[in-house]
């Protein structure tokens, strides 16, 4: 193993999971009258919580005590039926030669069950790591350096690799160089940005030998 942690999140990143996430608003709630597309613009990477108050606020609206739970069982239901890794990442991780790990806003369970439906789960182990474990949600540092600091890494010994600008941020205000995974058109020509999973272990083969020299 290369002495290069990559920090993975995981809601667009590893799994397709947005559009079920924001599918589930729209299932639950018969108000929202916007796309999923738009949705998930507007709330990639957030917080539940955040979310939930944002909805309440935009349409005037008190949501159900219950209705993170009700919400939950929705996405959970969801994942069950429809969840599929994000294109090319069960080949990446079968390549590659880092130590890795998760960390993400979700809840441990969720993070669980995505990978396990997905069939992912062997490649972290116990590798996992959750805002709800250190209440610290992105775009803080605070998950980012968790993770860096259970897995025996200095940040700057770390890559991060992420799909919501909240998350990039949350590793830059860490010390954490980070990549950002995004399908837009001419992703590829941005700094740091990467379009497709089977691009990644070359990025993170540049990087390593960058590092290596300036040591």
């Amino acid at each position: 193993m290369k002495h290069l942690c990559v920090i993975f999140d995981l809601d667009g990143t590893l799994v397709d999971s947005e559009k079920l996430c924001n599918q589930a608003f729209i299932d639950l709630l018969p108000f929202i009258n916007e796309s999923v597309d738009s949705l998930i613009c507007r709330y990639r990477g957030r917080k539940l919580a955040l979310i939930l108050a944002d909805i309440e606020i935009r349409y005037s609206v008190k949501l159900p005590i219950d209705f993170e739970a009700t919400y939950r069982q929705k996405v959970n239901e969801l994942f069950e039926f429809y969840l599929q890794p994000v294109t090319g990442v069960p080949e990446m991780l079968q390549k590659l030669e880092y130590p890795i790990c998760v960390a993400s806003s979700a809840p441990i369970a969720k993070i669980r069950q995505a990978l396990n439906v997905t069939n992912l789960s062997h490649y972290f182990g116990d590798s996992l790591f959750s805002s709800y474990e250190v209440c610290s949600w992105k775009p803080d540092p605070g998950l980012f350096l968790y993770a860096a600091k259970k897995m025996g890494f200095l940040p700057e010994s770390c890559v991060v690799i992420e799909d919501s600008d909240v998350g990039i941020q949350a590793a830059n205000s860490a010390g954490i160089y980070a990549l950002k995974y995004s399908t837009e058109e001419k992703a590829e020509t941005q700094n740091n940005v990467f379009s497709h999973m089977k691009y990644l272990g070359k990025r993170l083969d540049n990087i390593y030998a960058m590092k290596c020299d300036r040591s």
